[in-house]
């Protein structure tokens, strides 16, 4: 077993070199590693910091693009609505418009039949005046042939007039 069993001369001179290699990992090594721990830890902490405020702006836009969103649609429906009633407006302006003109127009054709109405209630009167002084004349001319009958005519139209005057 005398190969398991290392001899103190082989001790000693394995740990020479061992506190050597560590007095100068001590010195140099050691150091820089724990320096490169400290900013790689330094560096790990701020970007999870870095990355919570991060979630957190993320949840605050969500938030805010959530609450533009809302207030989005409520404007558009606001507005839908606007618009609606002011078409319906519009229509109604424009139906009461349309039946005022109508109106008029109506009125104007009545007046304009009624105009031509009177204007050839005119013209026949007229026509049947002229057709009536036409026919007194032939038959006044007929029955008055002789004088006699003429005077006797003139003598009665003046006695109605005296009595209608009187």
């Amino acid at each position: 077993m005398e190969l398991f069993t290392p001899e103190l001369g082989l001790i000693f001179w394995m740990l020479i070199p061992f506190l050597v290699v560590f007095i100068v990992l001590a010195k140099f090594a050691w150091p820089a590693i724990l320096k490169g721990v400290e900013t790689r830890s330094k560096f790990i902490e701020d970007s999870i910091t870095a990355a919570k405020e991060a979630n957190e702006r993320l949840e605050n836009i969500k938030e805010e693009g959530e609450k533009i969103l809302s207030q989005a649609r409520t404007e558009q429906l606001q507005l839908l609505s606007e618009a609606r009633t002011l078409r319906e407006k519009m229509l109604a302006e424009a139906k009461a418009a349309a039946a005022a003109e109508g109106e008029k127009i109506l009125q104007k054709a009545t007046e304009d039949i009624a105009r031509a109405k009177n204007n050839a209630l005119g013209e026949i009167r007229a026509e049947v005046a002229a057709l009536s002084v036409g026919i007194a004349e032939k038959v006044l001319r007929k029955q008055l042939d002789n004088r006699q009958q003429q005077t006797a005519m003139i003598d009665r139209m003046l006695e109605e007039m005296n009595i209608n005057k009187a």
